[in-house]
Formats: C-alpha cells, sequence, structure tokens
C-alpha cells in the first residue's frame, strides 16, 4: 500500500474464521422454516450480505415466504456458534502491521453489531483499528459498494482516497471493484483461485498475515 493508505477489511470470514459456521446457520435456518438446500450451495453466498442470501437461494418466491423468519433464525444460529469461531493464524498480526506501516485501518462488516462486537473482542482490535462498520451503516450489501464506501466516510477520506480491500470472497472483490478499490484475497472463503482471480483479486494467500 501507498503511504497512509486505507485498509479495508472484512472481519467475517476474513479475520475470523467464521465462513463456514454461517452456511451451518443457514442451512438450519432455512430447515427451521420447512427448507432445505445442500451446505455447499449455501456456502457459495456466504460474504454476500444477509438480506439477499434467501433470494439468491430460492428466488423471489422463496424470500417472500420465509426471508425474515429465516434471517432472524439464522442470527440466532451463529449466536449459538459463537464460541466455535476463532481469529485466522495472523489475523491480529496483519492489523498490527497495518497500523506500523502508518495505514488507516477499518474492518467492514456487514454483520449484526451484537457480532461485531464479540470478533472485535476476539481479535482484541478496539484499540488498534481506526473504526469499524456494521449492518446498521449500509444501504445495500454486497456485492453492493455502501459498506466500503461508508468504511471510508467513517474516517472522512473522499472515494477515491488510496486505499484496499482485504476479503473472503468472490463478493468482497466484487464490492471492491464497484467502489473502485484493488482486493486482496484470504483463502478461508473457499473460493477457487481461478475463480478469484478472473472477479478481480490481484493478489490470494492462506491466512491474514502469509
Amino acid at each position: 500500500m501507498t503511504a497512509s493508505a486505507i485498509a479495508v477489511l472484512d472481519i467475517d470470514g476474513t479475520l475470523i474464521d467464521s465462513d463456514y459456521h454461517h452456511a451451518l446457520a443457514w442451512y438450519r435456518a432455512l430447515r427451521s422454516v420447512g427448507e432445505i438446500y445442500p451446505v455447499w450451495r449455501l456456502q457459495r453466498l456466504i460474504g454476500m450480505g444477509g438480506d439477499q442470501v434467501v433470494t439468491a437461494v430460492g428466488v423471489e418466491d422463496l424470500e417472500r415466504r420465509v426471508g425474515d423468519r429465516a434471517r432472524e433464525q439464522q442470527g440466532k444460529e451463529v449466536d449459538a456458534l459463537l464460541e466455535e469461531m476463532a481469529p485466522l493464524p495472523g489475523a491480529r498480526g496483519l492489523l498490527l502491521a497495518v497500523k506500523e506501516r502508518g495505514h488507516r485501518l477499518v474492518p467492514a462488516s456487514s454483520a449484526q453489531q451484537r457480532h461485531v462486537d464479540v470478533f472485535l473482542d476476539m481479535l482484541d482490535a478496539r484499540d488498534i483499528v481506526d473504526d469499524w462498520t456494521t449492518s446498521a451503516d449500509m444501504e445495500s450489501s454486497k456485492p453492493a459498494p455502501d459498506l466500503l464506501q461508508v468504511a471510508l466516510k467513517k474516517l472522512g477520506a473522499p472515494p477515491d482516497a488510496p486505499s484496499v480491500m482485504v476479503g473472503a470472497s468472490m463478493w468482497d472483490v466484487e464490492a471492491a471493484k464497484r467502489a473502485g478499490m484493488p482486493a486482496i484475497v484470504i483463502r478461508s472463503g473457499g473460493f477457487g483461485d481461478d475463480a478469484l482471480r478472473k472477479a478481480g483479486a490481484i493478489a490470494l494467500y492462506d491466512t491474514p498475515l502469509a
């Protein structure tokens, strides 16, 4: 990154090992309202905003019938899995390295506030980061660029400020592209290298501090 650049990092799935937990939470939530979809299919949607997942997996009819109930239950299922989530190797080290190099740092999450609070505590990150986002900060979720744009605004930075996105999914890469940011991807999201590079990822790593 250039001097005084801004690092916008997805936290849920990129710094915290949680993407597969979210896929399982969606499976359980949908099953609780009588809908069963294979976990592998749900996993491919993790990183997309939760408000879009039900439509993406089952088109608009599924959203109309069970969307609100499934989302509410998915949040509860994530609550039950929080103790099984943990920071990925090197996650806190990456935050420290970014700050030590003089860059500004914003974990940009579309997760609910209570989950972001847990993740920040897991990383012991509150005194490291410059600010952070939650689902309450956005109007449109990923792959829309809103969350990344909000992250810049929280620092008082213009949309074209030197910045980079660090994420774990195709949806992170797409959001970064729409926001005009280069995207670095951690493989924790389970997406194939070819697909990530085709989407526009400029670099791929196994762990946050690799």
